[in-house]
């Protein structure tokens, strides 16, 4: 009774597994639109993964920078590092997928992928508009971008408009400027663009000093759109560089050659893959299936997390990550088959052999898998963008392979042992070595109290 009860227990596990596979392979490769919405498109984990430059095609630019006259430090790099990531927040409100870097000691290379019409970008980065505050129209500028720390846009008041945080130094000027604004009857000027009498300025009204550090600016009586008040807090980030930036090199990248290799990688990985699990099953039968079953469930498993984790974007470095992880996921399996195997020579019964096939392949399989990761960690922190796309795959890659070979096998093997723990061939196992049978030993005493031994 309690045999049939683990194989029917087993059943229900294998065949809740295979649901949750088949529905995962239907939302990795499958378009369709989602009933009740209108119409929404649902396009699958594999078609909603973000490339990069060299598969999807874009611009790629490079600029250099020098610090600008206003800047608020003498650090060069330190003014590039903020830089970067201001022009992230400038460039990733629009452009999701674009990646900003430095390059070299005084470069920043932008890349944005997808994108046809390059002017729309050049439009956004090509030249970033200085911002300046004053007390008078086309007076002396008392706060300039360097003394902001972010813009994003909100919606306060039954309006849209733009909040502007204030760095620490910015904060105490901004206050100042209020306070004078406020005691005196006067307007803050906003300039973006060089302060002159063409330059027509955002004019707000100040009733009294603002000490919080951030401050809240709309159009006239709200007629401000989202996409007004969006334009304007980009434009106003474009002019808290602390460099100035000058356009050294600018590319339109063509999509065609990283299409063609990306056809290319699915059919030979396809084509791999079939041969893989071939292997496996001539190799290690029955358990060679289990080992396909969770290859599949991994490629599942690793199409979600490349759509689903958003800084994640798919290059051709990233994709020979994947092709290592998957490779070193097949090692993983083979260690625990080949220990059993061992076990199974040496005269232990299926299920013992299983049993400490798993618990002797733990070590050396956590021990590279976690050398790999500490790899993969140094190269995402120190290597370029293209390295990065590297390592950030494989990281995954190799963190969803301990998983499979730790966890998901475990439970595999666990659940297949009630079908089958006595039966080596369905399991391709070798013969068990038999310990070699010793001669008996014949005693025989003589007629003179001799002693022989035969």
């Amino acid at each position: 009774m309690a045999k049939n009860r683990l194989k029917k227990n087993s059943i229900l596990n294998f065949v809740a597994v295979a649901v949750l596979t088949a529905i995962g392979i239907v939302l990795s490769v499958c378009r369709f639109i989602i009933p009740y919405t209108g119409g929404t498109t649902y396009n699958g984990f594999a078609n909603s993964i973000s490339l990069g430059l060299d598969l999807a095609g874009g611009i790629s630019v490079v600029y250099d920078c020098s610090l600008s006259e206003d800047s608020n430090t003498d650090d060069l790099n330190a003014a590039i590092d903020a830089t970067v990531s201001r022009l992230e927040n400038v460039i990733g409100a629009e452009y999701s997928e674009a990646i900003i870097t430095r390059q070299g000691s005084s470069e920043i290379r932008i890349e944005v992928p997808s994108v046809t019409d390059s002017n729309e970008v050049f439009d956004l980065i090509g030249e970033p508009t200085p911002l300046y505050m004053t007390l008078e129209e086309g007076g002396e500028a008392r706060i300039t971008g360097t003394d902001i720390s972010n813009v994003y846009v909100s919606y306060q008041d039954s309006q849209y408009g733009v909040v502007i945080n204030f760095t620490d130094e910015g904060r105490n000027a901004f206050s100042e400027l209020t306070s004078e604004a406020a005691n005196g009857d006067q307007y803050i000027y906003i300039y973006l663009g060089e302060i002159s009498s063409s330059n027509t300025p955002l004019t707000l009204t100040c009733t009294e000093q603002i000490t919080s550090g951030s401050t809240f600016i709309s159009g006239d009586s709200g007629s401000w759109t989202y996409e007004d008040a969006q334009n304007y807090s980009l434009q106003i980030m474009s002019g808290t560089f602390n460099v100035t930036l000058e356009l050294k090199e600018s590319n339109v990248v063509s999509a065609t050659l990283g299409s063609e290799a990306l056809k290319f990688v699915i059919i030979g990985g396809a084509v791999g893959l079939v041969l893989i699990m071939l292997i496996l099953w001539l190799r290690y039968g029955d358990f060679g299936l289990l080992a396909s079953f969770a290859l599949i469930i991994y490629i599942v498993l690793m199409l979600f997390f490349l759509q689903a984790i958003s800084f994640v974007q798919l290059t051709l470095p990233g994709l020979a990550g994947i092709v290592l992880s998957i490779g070193m996921a097949v090692d993983g399996t083979v260690i625990i088959f080949e220990k059993m195997r061992e076990d199974y020579r040496a005269g232990k019964k299926i299920p013992m052999a299983a049993r400490n096939g798993f618990k002797r392949a733990f070590w050396p399989i956590f021990d590279s898998n976690i050398t790999t990761i500490i790899t993969s960690l140094v190269l995402y922190i120190l290597g370029t963008s293209s390295i990065q796309g590297f390592a950030i795959t494989l990281l995954i890659g190799i963190v969803l392979s301990m998983f499979m070979n730790l966890v998901v096998m475990r439970f595999f093997v666990k659940w297949y042992l009630p079908f089958n723990s006595v039966k080596a061939k369905k399991l391709h196992l070798p013969k068990q070595q038999r310990p070699a049978k010793e001669e008996p030993v014949v005693e025989v005493v003589g007629s003179m109290g001799g002693e022989t031994n035969e």
